[in-house]
């Protein structure tokens, strides 16, 4: 789907209104222009079908330069993948009508799955692969199903096609805007840094009952965090040098979740002192945390000089780290507020990288290990497309209706495109199945009533742009997914309707024929999404969190344990994956797991340094039980042995950071001990 751009408001003076409605109506123009060009060169090398690549210009134009120019990449890769599938289909089955078609559903449904389970842009190149390679089968098909030996020049022309309009919306977009998603990128960064940096100093410097409760303010910006991984996928667009680094930009996401986890580490810690106790622990660590890094108001700043300001923080995560401390209470202040600091110097490092700061140096990061955040998902569109594409080739078969083939290419295309949508899938077919209504009208008055009065390619390009220019403003103004959907039916639809030639052909019985399969194919995907539904949001995020406590309980009792990064990189990946209806509670208690997790693989490196690793066993055994009561006794018994222990006494900084940890996990558990106690044991 398209991306909105800012919508001009209908209130204000005139001159307002006027200044608002420029970005949209350059996108509009910009679309017309994109698709004039790639139908030009595809008319004047005479392809067979010239109209797929204005079609494909029309599809890749985007609002937003970065998003269009990653959108056309990835659209390339999808039109090889399944175009060359197509090829390996038929040279499987040649005379094998039934298997070749089995085939083809079944490639439609692992693109189904790719696509829910890959993201943003990747997502979309995998269902690509999926309907491009039903578009070329539809046109090498016999009335009654059957691959044809000409497929491998179809599919070489067909990839041409979508490839040329691809290329011309890309000179097109590129040659008149000069992008900006790196600066929307780092502003981003920089508000939502200043939030977490500003936010954690208030609830150091501000004591007793006037310590603000600032939990809905952290989730609110887990929110946030989440919400950022579209502008991240626009920035690696617009910039070579952006999405060769792209490791960093991974990496400064992840800070944020870092530094929310670390906020909510001292938080809660501070929550459950006496006011004495707590004022004097958290001056202690204040006092090492720089005043350039406690204001929320200057995000500004945090743009103009990056470097110095990231100097100034990873100086303070070494103060806090090494700062002294003869209690855990204070050990765990200074490492959390550390915790918090380091994901503050990762959002640095992106900033860096986004605005260019001269004489940077190279903050690159090993990119986290993939993971999957719940396969169920992938699973149910894949048997949902699997099924409607399988049970409509039967129904054109049984049938032998002519347009058949239209039929189950929109139903593949509606499908593999919504299918990662969830819930708003549904709603987006509806909404796309109208856009294709108005499609056909729109095609119909343009074919039959404007087209046969006009003989020139300049007068054709006047009479596409009655539409394109109106639809692509409609598009940019957006804001609502159904509108989005709709209007991205009307700019994309319109052109294969048409299917302007060399020599045009003006038979209404084929159109109209064409345009009830289009119709039908589109009414099918909606019905295919009512009959067999997308996970719910609740029912994803409650999958969410049982399969985190299950991985957290399973990783809890195997020794070694697993690496930091990995469990990080898998939990980064389930924040980033929960539902934007998920309650504010199963964020807190998602953040709280992960903090768990981390904290359970440093302390065993811990406890086997400090000879601790048998009553650690006994306390994570209870944990991974589903008792955290009995858990936290006896990390309190392991917490008093090692305070006692004469070669780890009070001053003995392992012993200490062990201690430190213990009183992490044990504050965790306690909060959230509903959540961890919840299910079955592992």
């Amino acid at each position: 789907m398209h991306t909105s751009a800012v919508s001009p408001r209908l209130s204000g003076t005139l001159p307002e209104a006027l200044t608002a409605a420029g970005p949209p109506l350059l996108f509009a123009l910009r679309l017309w222009a994109s698709v004039c060009l790639a139908l030009f060169v595809a008319f004047w090398i005479e392809l067979d079908n010239p109209y797929w690549a204005g079609t494909s210009a029309a599809v890749v134009c985007q609002p937003q330069l970065g998003a269009a120019l990653r959108k056309g990449w990835f659209r390339m890769i999808g039109t090889v993948v399944g175009a060359t599938m197509i090829v390996v289909l038929t040279a499987w089955f040649p005379q094998d009508r039934i298997g070749f078609l089995g085939l083809l559903a079944l490639w439609c449904a692992i693109c189904a799955f790719l696509a829910t389970v890959l993201h943003n842009f990747a997502s979309y190149a995998a269902a690509l692969s999926g309907y491009t390679a039903a578009i070329i089968a539809a046109n090498t098909l016999g009335a009654t199903g059957g691959a044809s030996p000409d497929v491998f020049m179809l599919a070489v022309f067909r990839a041409s096609e979508i490839c040329i309009g691809i290329v011309c919306a890309g000179i097109v977009l590129a040659g008149t805007d000069l992008g900006g998603a790196q600066r929307r990128l780092a502003a981003s960064f920089a508000d939502l840094a200043a939030a977490v940096a500003g936010g954690f100093a208030r609830t150091l410097e501000v004591g007793g009952p006037q310590r603000p409760d600032t939990q809905t303010v952290r989730r609110d910006l887990v929110r946030r965090v989440i919400a950022l991984e579209p502008a991240v996928d626009q920035a690696l667009g617009e910039s070579s040098h952006v999405r060769y680094h792209a490791a960093t930009l991974q990496a400064a996401v992840h800070g944020l979740f870092r530094a929310l986890d670390g906020w909510r580490g001292v938080a809660t810690h501070l929550g459950r002192l006496s006011d004495d106790t707590s004022g004097q622990g958290a001056e202690t660590v204040l006092r090492a945390i720089p005043a350039e890094l406690r204001s929320a108001d200057t995000p500004a700043r945090w743009l103009a000089d990056p470097i110095a300001l990231r100097r100034v923080c990873a100086e303070a995560v070494h103060r806090l780290l090494a700062l002294p401390a003869r209690a855990p209470s204070l050990r765990l202040l200074a490492d959390e507020s550390a915790k918090v600091l380091d994901g503050i110097v990762r959002v640095f490092d992106g900033l860096t990288l986004l605005v260019d700061a001269p004489d940077r140096h190279s903050f690159d990061h090993c990119g986290f290990r993939p993971s999957v955040p719940d396969w169920l998902p992938a699973l149910v569109n894949a048997a949902r497309a699997f099924v409607t594409i399988a049970a409509l080739e039967l129904f054109w078969i049984a049938t032998a209706w002519p347009n058949g083939t239209a039929t189950f290419v929109f139903s593949a295309i509606v499908l593999l495109l919504l299918s990662p949508r969830g819930d708003l899938a549904y709603r987006g077919a509806v909404a796309f199945a109208l856009g294709i209504a108005v499609a056909v009208v729109i095609a119909a008055i343009i074919k039959f009533a404007v087209l046969p009065a006009f003989e020139t390619f300049p007068a054709f390009c006047l009479a596409i742009g009655l539409y394109l220019v109106p639809a692509g403003f409609a598009l940019a103004c957006s804001r609502q997914p159904a509108a989005i959907a709709v209007f991205t039916a009307i700019s994309v639809n319109v052109m294969p309707l048409l299917a302007p030639t060399n020599q045009m052909t003006y038979n209404t019985t084929q159109f109209y024929n064409l345009a009830l399969a289009i119709a039908a194919g589109c009414g099918v995907g909606a019905l295919a999404f009512r009959l067999l539904p997308p996970l719910s949001p609740a029912l994803r995020a409650r999958r969410l969190l049982s399969l985190t406590l299950r991985d957290l309980r399973g990783r809890a009792i195997v020794v070694p344990p697993a690496r930091l990064e990995d469990w990080e990189g898998r939990m980064y990946g389930r924040l980033a994956a929960l539902p934007d209806q998920a309650e504010p509670l199963q964020r807190a208690q998602l953040l709280a797991a992960l903090s768990v997790g981390s904290e359970i693989i440093q302390l065993r490196h811990l406890a086997a340094r400090g000879g601790a690793a048998t009553e650690l066993d006994a306390a994570l055994a209870a944990f991974a039980q589903g008792n955290s009561a009995i858990a936290i006794a006896r990390l309190r018994q392991l917490d008093r042995r090692l305070a006692s222990a004469p070669d780890a006494g009070a001053d003995d900084a392992t012993a200490l950071r062990a201690r430190a940890r213990i009183l992490v996990i044990c504050e965790a558990l306690s909060e959230h001990a509903s959540y961890f106690d919840g299910g079955a044991p592992a």
